[in-house]
């Protein structure tokens, strides 16, 4: 096939120019050229201006290209859950742009709780149509934390406590949205695991906890997920900024796992000159220099990668090495997206996106308890309580917030389902505001009883009712679901418990529905007929509420964390160890020093129940898993075996049931938790349909973090296979023996 070369963009921006610098014969290039070749070709023609220059930001969310050589800005946007809105040049109020209100997706809790790998490949691959279609090059996102304490603000935009389910689930995201010719951009890199104090915070961490626990969703992201971006977060690790923290990205992520992508400041993640240039740091956005709290002139130009880099290199203080190295990878992150051959324009506010965060949503809804009052058959009158059925809770919680086309509230969707039969009563009142940078939800929700009259109102109009459905929870506003700040405890704010204690006494049939993005304390579950897990659904959430509801899904999401009944159950017990310990050089001193045992693995060590635990989840119909086996006796360092069972769907509905595999650990030179989860099917299933399900696993699977010898290792023994339904409820119990 006769092969087609075609003028390179960059030799016709310089013809074009007609400048010196132009001056030099430009070759033919075939555009479909590998990459590599492109990249040293654009940087032998770069002066060392025009390299420094593109290493920082001109605006809030772009950075320059080199115009003279036909290499264009690169502009990112937020954030994980959707494509934010425009904001100004220099501001971060919103542009008024009437054409930038986007789909809005769940948040990555809900990602995470559906246990769908398929589904986190279509999420990704939909927000990356969007992206695209808004001329972005970087989706900052996903965020993959590790859910430490429930306090954390920021819970709500990761994967929950888990680092393989988070490992799992972030992959295909990132594949999703990069075949758009779109970078994910994997945060927050590493250990920010709190919103309190999170500029200066420093955490102290042994190394077996962190290759362990809070790596390794990074790890996977990079290794099998190839992501062309990662952001470096706001806290300190080992007293130095994780925005220029020489282990972190320079031995670990360019090191060890071969990163070749980009690493990007967090806004404002930078305090450094000389770390900034020596430890990894590629680009900087945000720093405060420039009008992260408000705008300076020319600002950008002394960033610390900006002017005082060029006036180190001019004064012979540093080499060009790290200068090239850092420009190389924007290059390569350039030629991935927008100057990609294969091109493409993306799609913006479908019907398939639209219908897609419908299905996530459902699909990541959680059953906690059901005495049979769910599905809704024929529920006759309904009464519907809370806040949070009427209250739009896209806009606001930080940079995730959006502007939607539209978001469907629970009450909207009730209401389209059963029409007359739903009467509403408040019960309480929260957040009244519904704004967040100028964009508003446009509602009202002043209400200037007090709560014993919301309370006293609800309890009349459930006596009128046959069924009560209340909807609570969390918001997006400071000391809840919110970047920037933590919540202050554990329990339902608001005086919610007394509205619900208020309405079960009634007698009346009751269904609590919670949505959140982090666990709550619910010492009132027993009074509830049923409980219901949701979360920041997007703009089809109650739609999707309604589906679960109703029966048309069959529920089969799962905890992606514990809910514990106190906070003093958990882990975390000192102020050392959240959140922190103010030192005398104005920097908090945090200690991870419940090391690996993080969420259920903590809770199963030390034999105390949760509420609800970590991978649990109900469905209306039942599943029995039978037939289990492994492959395998015994396995050495470098070999895999299969776990292989039969799932059977036992009820009267089609439904899906994710099979969990944990492994429980023989007794190790170091402490490990009872059981780890390392394997996971979500399986659909018709009414009375079975299926041969295989977890393909390896000895990697067996071993835990050996922090002497640097390198994972497990101890000869007998391992158990443990596979359930939840990280509580595991009846089949298998073995594999490890040896050396």
């Amino acid at each position: 096939m006769k092969k087609i070369l075609f003028l390179s963009v960059i030799a016709l921006a310089a013809i074009a120019c007609g400048k010196k610098h132009a001056a030099r014969p430009v070759p033919y290039l075939d555009t479909s050229a590998p990459i590599e070749e492109r990249v040293e070709d654009a940087l032998s023609r770069m002066t060392t201006e025009e390299k420094v220059a593109m290493l920082h930001a001109q605006s809030k969310f772009s950075s320059a290209g080199v115009p003279r050589l036909g290499i264009p800005e690169v502009w990112c946007t937020d954030g994980p859950h959707g494509i934010r809105p425009e904001v100004l040049w220099d501001q971060w109020e919103q542009a008024g742009w009437t054409n930038d209100s986007c789909t809005a997706y769940p948040a990555l809790t809900c990602l995470a709780a559906s246990w769908d790998r398929e589904l986190s490949a279509l999420y990704g691959k939909y927000i990356g149509e969007e992206a695209r279609y808004r001329k972005k090059q970087v989706l900052l996102g996903p965020g993959v934390n590790i859910c430490r304490t429930p306090l954390n603000g920021r819970n709500f935009e990761y994967m929950g406590e888990d680092p393989f389910l988070a490992s799992e689930m972030v992959v295909p995201y990132i594949k999703g949205v990069q075949e758009n010719g779109v970078a994910a951009c994997v945060k927050h890199y590493a250990l920010n695991n709190q919103e309190h104090k999170r500029h200066f915070t420093n955490v102290t961490v042994d190394d077996r906890t962190l290759y362990e626990i809070y790596l390794p969703a990074f790890k996977a992201a990079v290794e099998k997920g190839g992501a062309w971006a990662i952001m470096g977060s706001y806290n300190l690790y080992e007293d130095q900024h994780c925005c220029h923290n020489k282990k972190l990205l320079c031995d670990i992520l360019k090191g060890e796992w071969g990163f070749d992508g980009v690493v990007i400041s967090d806004w404002g993640g930078v305090h450094d000159d000389d770390e900034a240039i020596t430890n990894g740091l590629d680009m900087e956005y945000g720093t405060g220099t420039n009008g992260l709290y408000g705008p300076a002139e020319n600002g950008y130009d002394y960033y610390h990668l900006a002017k005082p880099y060029l006036q180190r290199i001019r004064e012979g203080k540093v080499g060009t090495t790290e200068l090239d190295d850092k420009v190389r990878r924007i290059l390569r992150l350039i030629f991935r997206t927008s100057m990609r051959p294969e091109g493409g324009f993306g799609r913006f506010t479908c019907p398939e996106h639209y219908e897609a965060a419908r299905k996530i949503a459902a699909e990541g809804t959680v059953l906690l308890k059901n005495d049979g009052v769910l599905p809704l058959a024929d529920p006759g009158k309904i009464l519907v309580v809370g806040e949070n059925a009427i209250k739009k809770l896209v806009v606001g919680g930080g940079s995730s917030s959006l502007k939607t086309q539209h978001e469907i509230t629970p009450l909207d969707a009730l209401r389209e389902e059963f029409g007359e039969a739903v009467s509403y009563e408040r019960g309480y009142v929260g957040d009244v505001e519904g704004s967040y940078n100028n964009v508003s939800t446009g509602q009202d929700l002043s209400d200037g009883r007090s709560p014993a009259e919301l309370i006293d109102a609800a309890v009349a109009a459930a006596a009128e009712a046959d069924l009560v459905i209340f909807v609570g929870g969390l918001n997006k506003s400071k000391h809840q679901d919110r970047e920037s700040s933590d919540r202050l405890e554990l329990p339902l704010p608001y005086g919610q418990q007394d509205v619900i204690e208020a309405l079960a006494a009634t007698g009346k049939k009751l269904v609590v529905i919670n949505i959140s993005g982090s666990p709550v304390a619910m010492p009132w579950a027993f009074r509830a007929n049923a409980i219901v897990q949701g979360w920041y659904g997007g703009s089809e959430s109650g739609r999707a509420l309604a589906d679960v509801l109703t029966g048309r899904v069959n529920p089969s999401g799962k905890l992606p964390f514990t809910i514990p009944c106190s906070l003093e159950d958990g882990p975390v017990k000192s102020e050392k160890q959240y959140p922190g310990v103010l030192g005398e050089d104005g920097i908090w001193q945090e200690e991870y020093s419940e090391g690996v045992f993080v969420g259920y693995r903590w809770y199963a060590s030390k034999d105390v129940a949760p509420q609800f635990p970590f991978g649990y989840g109900l469905s209306y119909t039942t599943f029995e898993i039978s037939d289990a086996k492994v492959t395998r006796s015994r396995v050495g360092r470098l070999g895999n075996f299969k776990v292989k069972f039969t799932v059977t769907n036992t009820g009267d509905r089609d439904g899906a049931e994710v099979v969990q595999v944990y492994i429980a650990p023989p007794e190790s030179p170091v402490a490990r938790p009872v059981r780890e989860l390392k394997g996971f099917e979500k399986v659909f299933l018709k009414a009375g349909e079975s299926k041969s399900v295989t977890i393909h696993m390896s000895y990697q699977d067996l071993c835990y973090f050996d922090a002497d010898a640097h390198k994972w290792t497990a101890a000869p023994g007998e391992y158990g296979i443990l596979v359930g339904n939840s990280s509580e409820e595991t009846p089949i119990s298998l073995s594999i023996r490890a040896v050396s």
